[in-house]
């Protein structure tokens, strides 16, 4: 059974590796050999485990994390959504954006946006996400990647 739970900060380590995996696996061809060997270097104590105070959510099969999933309500934007190779094509990276769609409308969001992978442009059209103009996502740690900001108003 796939739980979401929100996540602690003892998840930095494995939401980072979920991270690293899901790079590896899906972003070949979107993206170079050493934009992603840049993407996924160092570890989460270098800054990604900051994100675990924000609303930062786990996918889990049986008490096991395979998915991840963040809601940054200062910037309205859904971000981290990244499944475990070996958990891929079972619907649960739809099922995260479910998850935290439906929060920022708890929350009170009329809107939400996102920044995505060149990979995944794709996956979020299907979910309902408009956006066609490419930009250059910057990272913290100096990371420049394309990818195509996109915005859905939530019903």
């Amino acid at each position: 059974m796939f739980e979401i739970r929100r996540a602690t900060p003892d998840d930095a380590r494995i939401a980072f590796e979920i991270r690293r995996l899901a790079i590896r696996q899906q972003c070949v061809g979107a993206y170079s050999q050493q934009q992603m060997l840049d993407w996924i270097q160092g570890a989460a104590e270098d800054g990604y485990d900051t994100l675990m105070e924000k609303h930062f959510y786990l996918g889990c099969i049986e008490g096991e994390a395979v998915a991840t999933g963040m809601l940054d309500l200062d910037y309205r934007e859904i971000g981290a959504i990244f499944i475990r190779p070996d958990f891929m094509q079972r619907g649960l990276g739809r099922r995260v954006l479910v998850f935290l769609e439906d929060l920022a409308r708890d929350l009170g969001l009329t809107e939400v946006c996102l920044d995505a992978t060149l990979n995944a442009v794709d996956f979020y059209r299907r979910c309902g996400y408009v956006g066609e103009e490419s930009a250059v996502y910057q990272s913290p740690s100096g990371l420049r990647l394309a990818c195509v900001p996109m915005v859905k108003t939530l019903g």
